[in-house]
């Protein structure tokens, strides 16, 4: 596959025994010097059919079975107003206990409203970009002393399926869509507050619709004919700015796109309307649509594996 790397996240924690398939216990991650906190559901390890075989779609084929190490993953999306935490300079220090003010680290201002006046607290963080949301987990793990990162592809997927292997996490009815997803059926334009509707097997609310969600691998469409039967923790890692791949589908999404198994690629067509040279790493003037949740693994990483994680996903 054209300037692709196929890396097994061995090397960065993502190792585990799969023996046991108990779902580890799930625990809500505070935010130091605030009220705030994050929901970390319990993902069992197992196995799943990534993919879909009677899909129309040649990048969801052919499906391969992959094994999946035990996580944990923020049982709702990202919200805005944890996302302004990071942004906070009085409570984003540094190591020296000084506010990080120099927009590499922490994000700068966006060029405009990323969510078009669409909602801020208990509403999805939406319009930045992957790299701002792997900044955000950088910046969580140092805080709490917890590693947080964005699922891959397939660690995505098999917590959206949560054990079915249906197109749909519920079943084959586009018509229960509505009961789990906001989409553009009954999203009338918007996204909306996280949680208002019902969550899979798994208790992960709006894994599909409302706003598309960030993952850690580079955007191939052949790239499940590159994956071995069995590969474990598999990851595609990124050479290219775009595409990314993102999940999930979003408020403006049709019932095809919310499949399990649908997959999208980013596009420098998100940063549009950006006027800046360079134009901004932390935000997207055009993707309203696309946000991120995160993951922990239960087998925490050294902190010299932290730093190389980081180094690779962020450069340096």
């Amino acid at each position: 596959m054209k300037n692709s790397i196929l890396i097994l996240l061995t090397g960065f924690c993502l190792s585990y025994s799969v023996m046991a398939q108990q779902r580890p216990e799930p625990f809500d991650q505070e935010i130091p010097k605030t009220d705030l906190k994050i929901s970390m559901a319990g993902i069992p390890a197992g196995s799943f059919m990534m993919g879909d075989k009677k899909s129309k779609l040649a990048d969801e084929k052919p499906p391969v079975e992959v094994e999946i190490s035990a996580f944990y993953m923020s049982d709702k999306e990202i919200t805005h107003d944890l996302f302004m935490v990071f942004r906070d300079p009085e409570i984003d220090l540094d190591e020296n206990g000084k506010p990080r003010t120099d927009g590499v680290t922490r994000p700068s201002a966006p060029y405009e409203d990323p969510v078009f006046g669409m909602g801020k607290f208990g509403y999805p963080a939406a319009g930045m970009t992957q790299f701002s949301a792997l900044q955000f987990c950088k910046w969580l793990s140092e805080k709490t002393g917890r590693f947080y990162r964005l699922p891959t592809e397939a660690e995505w997927e098999y917590a959206c399926r949560a054990g079915s292997s249906t197109p749909y996490f519920f079943g084959k009815k586009k018509k229960d869509l509505s009961k789990y997803a906001w989409y553009e059926d009954n999203s009338e334009g918007s996204f909306h507050k996280v949680g208002e509707l019902q969550p899979n097997s798994w208790g992960l609310y709006d894994m599909l619709g409302n706003v598309m969600e960030w993952t850690l691998d580079q955007y191939h469409a052949d790239a499940y004919q590159t994956l071995e039967n069995g590969v474990k923790d598999p990851w595609i890692q990124p050479t290219d700015l775009h595409p990314r791949s993102v999940r999930g589908g979003s408020f403006k999404s049709e019932p095809e796109e919310l499949r399990s198994a649908a997959r999208t690629e980013s596009t420098l067509a998100w940063k549009k309307r950006d006027p800046q040279i360079p134009k901004s790493f932390w935000w997207n003037t055009d993707s309203p649509f696309v946000g991120f949740r995160i993951i922990s693994p239960v087998d925490q990483p050294t902190k010299e594996e932290q730093n190389a994680f980081w180094a690779l996903v962020l450069g340096g």
